[in-house]
């Protein structure tokens, strides 16, 4: 598996799936999550009501996938990142889980290329250190033939330099 870098807009990419850091109510947000919604469309949402109707969203470290609506990808992938509470609430674990079952939910529907953004590092407050290196080393870590290219999708210089850093570890 090829892992890759870039800064720039998760929303804007040609690949097999992207992964969008939903809210546990899976009807958009604010930051990674708005976006998608606002670029993708009306679709999206709609298939993310039909999930929520069936089994009440999405909880912390789960992942649901979805059309794409407009966007360029063929999928979304939606997962539930922690809110950062000190590490007293096993969040290191949920951040895990979360790339844990996107890279499985790719797997399960045959798609080869996965766009990573940097989940829970917003308004959830997860120390971006501490999450570039929990998302690298659950990728690295994931033995799956399936899969040939992830990447991971910075918008910021901020967390670009963080994730190249510990990229070359």
């Amino acid at each position: 598996m090829k892992i890759e870098l870039i800064k720039g807009d998760i929303t804007s990419l040609k690949i097999d799936a992207i992964v969008n850091a939903a809210n546990t109510s899976l009807l958009g947000g604010g930051g990674v999550d708005g976006a998608i919604h606002r670029a993708g469309g009306k679709e999206i949402l709609e298939e993310c009501v039909d999930i929520r109707n069936r089994q009440g969203g999405c909880k912390v470290g789960e992942a649901v996938i979805t059309n794409a609506g407009k966007l360029k990808a063929k999928k979304i992938i939606h997962t539930v990142g922690p809110n950062w509470n000190g590490g007293e609430s096993n969040e290191v674990l949920s951040l895990k889980n979360c790339y844990l079952n996107s890279l499985k939910l790719a797997v399960d529907n045959d798609l080869k290329e996965i766009a990573f953004p940097n989940i829970s590092t917003g308004i959830y407050k997860f120390p971006k250190e501490l999450a570039s290196k929990t998302a690298i080393n659950t990728v690295r870590n994931f033995n799956n033939e399936s899969i040939d290219r992830v990447l991971f999708v910075c918008y910021d210089n901020e967390n670009y330099e963080i994730y190249l850093k510990e990229l070359q570890k």
